[in-house]
């Protein structure tokens, strides 16, 4: 019996010993944790009292092992290194857009206004729907006399720009007078011979430039070429999209993602709407500014004045830039062709017409559908010009306003999918900002 009560004696200390040791390791692992290794085994607890055994003492410490790197950075820095390469991914993505974009840029701006004039010509389709045409026909209408009105505009301001170029040309070279007089009578104490050396070097240039002129006339063909191409790329673009735009439409919601689908589903029509309200908005006062100005070059006998006023119209496509362009474009003509006085009444009337535009007209016509703010309009001109030229920045304002009406809706629609608890708040946090412990461990 004493020999069994002996065996367990020592099995007691011996089990008492090993749980001090991992009574010890534990202490020393939260105090690497912790960062403030103890010196010695004293803050261990003394188990090895209460058995009434003695324990060796430890062996030599190691130094302390490194922190883990995740642990030492501090919290802002990582979440603001995860939102970094996020950000440097989508702008890597955005950059490979603007690229193919840039490649296929003559098919992207004919699609792009393709898509203006269907918004414009889409309420005929349907009003000739409901007066009982069938839909072929209605389309074919419309279509028909949209190209026609487009057509028989872009004639009458060439045909106007052939009829007065004699008189204008007759005129720019009285005017060029005018301004050799005004100079020699100047305080800048100009004198015939440094304008005459002007007029001869402006000739040399002309003359010892010839290829690169020439070389230039050839690239304006090209570019007449791809101009005609787009046109026709947008005509049929056109014609498709009034005919068939309820059915693609269903074609591009089948390659969103099932769960992304109805909100995308709700988002299109909404941002459809945004830009038919900008197109309508935009033709209505671009027809108020050019009517309004036209008349007031007209009155003050400026050459070429219907020409200047379908310029401005064109060039009120572009907004607050492109009425800076036209007006400018009016008031040099009327400088140059009826004086300085004529052209200061030129720009009276060009501003006037355009603070009742900004603070009237827009506001009144185009209302909040289509609400920009101007800083963005400049930006996104500046960028859609940078891109793809005119083309681009005519396509930039309303690209943008349909992204902000898009983006809007889809905001509302998951906040309110959230609220109804239809979707979760997406995955919880995981990575080096995971703020959630480990199993087993202490939090990382």
């Amino acid at each position: 019996m004493s020999k069994w009560a002996g065996w367990l004696g020592r099995l007691g200390n011996r089990l008492n010993r090993m749980e001090a040791r991992l009574d010890e390791r534990r202490a020393e692992v939260e105090a690497e944790t912790r960062g403030d290794l103890p010196g010695s085994a004293a803050s261990a607890p003394d188990r090895s009292a209460v058995a009434g055994t003695a324990v060796p003492p430890p062996a030599a410490k190691t130094p302390a092992s490194r922190p883990d790197p995740v642990a030492v950075v501090p919290w802002g820095v990582r979440v603001a290194a995860e939102v970094s390469w996020r950000l440097l991914l989508l702008a890597g993505m955005l950059w490979v857009l603007m690229r193919v974009i840039s490649e296929v840029r003559l098919v992207v701006l004919a699609f792009a206004a393709a898509l203006l004039v269907t918004a414009l010509l889409q309420p005929f389709v349907v009003r000739l729907r409901r007066l009982g045409l069938p839909r072929g026909l209605a389309t074919a209408v419309t279509a028909i006399l949209g190209f026609v009105v487009i057509g028989l505009v872009g004639w009458f301001v060439v045909w106007q720009v052939m009829d007065n170029l004699d008189d204008l040309s007759d005129r720019v070279r009285d005017g060029i007078n005018e301004l050799k007089l005004w100079a020699l009578d100047s305080p800048f104490h100009v004198t015939e011979k440094q304008i005459n050396d002007i007029a001869k070097n402006l000739s040399e240039t002309i003359g010892t430039n010839t290829e690169e002129i020439t070389s230039a006339g050839l690239q304006g063909v090209t570019v007449l070429v791809e101009v005609l191409t787009g046109i026709l790329l947008a005509m049929f673009s056109t014609l498709f999209l009034l005919y068939d735009g309820k059915r693609i439409w269903t074609w591009v919601l089948g390659l969103v993602p099932a769960p992304a689908r109805p909100g995308v589903a709700g988002a299109g029509p909404r941002a459809w709407r945004t830009l038919t309200a900008y197109v309508r908005g935009t033709v209505l006062v671009a027809l108020i500014d050019a009517t309004f100005i036209g008349l007031g070059l007209y009155f003050l006998d400026v050459t070429m004045a219907v020409p200047l006023a379908v310029f401005i119209f064109l060039f009120a496509f572009i907004p607050l830039v492109g009425a800076v362009i036209s007006g400018a474009l009016a008031v040099v003509v009327a400088l140059v062709t009826q004086g300085p006085f004529i052209a200061l009444m030129v720009l009276a009337v060009v501003l006037a017409v355009q603070q009742i535009e900004g603070h009237v007209l827009q506001p009144f016509i185009l209302g909040r559908a289509v609400r920009v703010h101007p800083l963005a309009v400049v930006l996104s001109v500046a960028a859609g010009g940078m891109i793809a030229g005119i083309g681009g920045a005519v396509v930039a304002v309303p690209l943008v306003a349909v992204t902000n009406t898009a983006v809007g809706y889809l905001r509302a629609y998951s906040r309110e999918q959230q609220l109804h608890g239809a979707v979760p708040d997406g995955p919880g946090p995981h990575g080096a900002t995971s703020a959630e412990p480990a199993p087993d461990g202490p939090a990382v």
